[in-house]
């Protein structure tokens, strides 16, 4: 019974965004206030309502200061690109690689995908790259799907890294060893991804010929420098670092080993004429957002170090288990992507009241995305104080016993299909896989490695998530293809969570 009421604001979650169809941002903050109810109701727990404020409160500060500054940040980034034209730029570069219509799946899906998500996350990997997809006369059913094979993997380092930094706060860990651990995980899935994108677009095995090469040299392109980053960085630019990477492999290989199939060829004509200095300009806002992340990074303790003194630390919760909740003003992602916005939208051309006015509809457009996730860190926080979280863990190691790694990353995944958010299901189910471990006498290693896990099952579920399913279509601008293409991507999903597990689980030995 305790285990169903610790459970009550997840089953409510699922039954409202999957069977009610009701939108996020109704059925979260209802959740919100179920778990508050059970919390101070239920006997076992009696949570004062002090404290469920303060759990409350420290949520919203979670939830703002750095995970929505972030998120408005790359969102506004990319809005401002629309409104420049600069991405008019960068789309044209992008498909004067090559007319084979799987070269460019793979560079605008795979990489420039990936580069999207690193930056902006939050659907624009699937919107933008499938959208360009179907304007150059790919069949837009096609586009979508490989897409959301695309978007998979690097979820976890969505929007600068987002979802892992937010599941560091949540479980205590250091945020390059959950980036480390993450990419291990996803390690095989990464370099399978271009091969299933490929046969995916290609029609069949078929679809390989010719493209092996470019196949295994752009998934090894993705995983080596976003391993190595998450290593030495940390999560915020893993898969950035990655995808240009990627981008730069296939753009040389396209153009060094070209792939002649009459089969695959498209019709391209290309009337921008687009000079070196005009494609900086256009690429210029990803470059200093990777230019001012990586100089305020671990990698150059001079600046590092001296802006990350520049903090405040607030005692939020003062119950068992609370501790100093800190905000770092200057050394954090979003500060730093609003500063090259402004900056390279000056440069573009943009005036300051255009550059406000976008980001004040930015801030408008995301209002109900903002109240969905200030909501949905909140239960987490009022769960995690209260006990509820530890009363699921303890039943889930109860069921699954010394298992649990096993379905660790299937958790993680119906956080991300519920919520439609990696960082979302960390917040959920993050503390909750530390907790699961602690009870099974796990080391910290191994409790890391799996709570690392969380963030890779939300990869798998960011395919199938209504969400991102919505954005697909949209995207396409197919009515009604809706089921066409989450029948698509549960194929996908099944055996990607599977293999996900079994690393995990039989992984745990090697970590531990």
């Amino acid at each position: 019974m305790l285990f169903l009421l610790a459970l009550s604001p997840i089953l409510w979650l699922v039954i409202a965004l999957s069977g009610l169809k009701m939108a996020a941002w109704k059925a979260c903050p209802i959740a919100l206030v179920l778990c508050c109810a059970v919390a101070m109701l239920t006997p076992e727990w009696s949570m004062p309502t002090n404290y469920v404020i303060e759990s409350i409160l420290e949520g919203v500060a979670l939830a703002c200061w750095p995970i929505l500054l972030v998120i408005v940040a790359a969102i506004f980034t990319y809005n401002l690109t629309l409104k420049t034209k600069a991405m008019d730029v960068i789309k044209a570069m992008l498909t004067s690689v090559s007319q084979d219509r799987r070269v460019l799946i793979l560079l605008i899906g795979w990489g420039f995908g990936g580069f999207l998500e690193g930056m902006a996350g939050f659907g624009t990997a699937i919107a933008i790259p499938a959208g360009i997809l179907a304007g150059i006369g790919i069949d837009p059913i096609m586009s979508a799907a490989v897409c959301l094979i695309a978007n998979s993997v690097p979820t976890a380092y969505g929007s600068i890294g987002i979802p892992l930094v937010t599941l560091a706060n949540v479980t205590g860990f250091d945020p390059s060893q959950l980036a480390t651990f993450t990419s291990i995980q996803t390690g095989i899935l990464i370099l399978v991804c271009p091969f299933l994108m490929t046969i995916v677009s290609g029609g069949g095995f078929k679809g390989l010929r010719g493209m092996t090469l470019m196949c295994l040299a752009s998934g090894l392109a993705f995983w080596i420098p976003e391993f190595a980053v998450s290593m030495f960085v940390g999560p915020e630019l893993a898969v950035v670092a990655g995808a240009i990477v990627t981008m730069a492999v296939i753009v040389f290989l396209a153009k060094t080993f070209p792939v002649n199939d009459e089969e695959y060829k498209l019709k391209l004509q290309s009337s921008m004429e687009i000079t070196p200095s005009k494609g900086f300009v256009a690429w210029l806002p990803f470059i200093l957002i990777f230019v001012f992340l990586l100089f305020t990074s671990k990698l150059v303790p001079p600046i590092n170090v001296p802006l990350n003194t520049i903090k405040t630390s607030v005692l939020i919760y003062t119950g068992e288990g609370g501790a100093p909740y800190t905000f770092t003003w200057i050394a954090t992602p979003g500060v730093l992507i609003l500063l090259a916005a402004f900056i390279s939208g000056k440069v573009q051309g943009a005036s300051f009241g255009e550059i406000f006015g976008v980001l004040g509809k930015t801030i408008s457009d995301l209002r109900f995305t903002m109240l969905t996730i200030i909501t949905v860190i909140a239960t987490a926080k009022v769960m995690g104080y209260s006990g509820m979280t530890s009363q699921m863990a303890v039943t889930a190691v109860d069921v699954a016993g010394s298992g649990y790694p096993a379905i660790a990353a299937f958790v993680g995944s119906i956080g991300t299909f519920i919520t439609g958010s990696a960082t979302s299901s960390c917040v959920l189910f993050g503390q909750l896989q530390t907790v699961a471990m602690q009870s099974l006498g796990a080391n910290e290693t191994i409790q890391a490695w799996v709570a690392a896990s969380n963030a890779t099952g939300a990869c798998a579920g960011k395919m199938i998530s209504p969400q991102s399913i919505a954005i697909g279509a949209a995207a396409i601008g197919v009515s009604g293809c809706d089921s066409q293409l989450l029948s698509f991507a549960v194929k996908i999903y099944v055996p990607f969570v599977i293999v996900m597990g079994a690393i995990v689980y039989l992984g745990q030995t090697f970590v531990g």
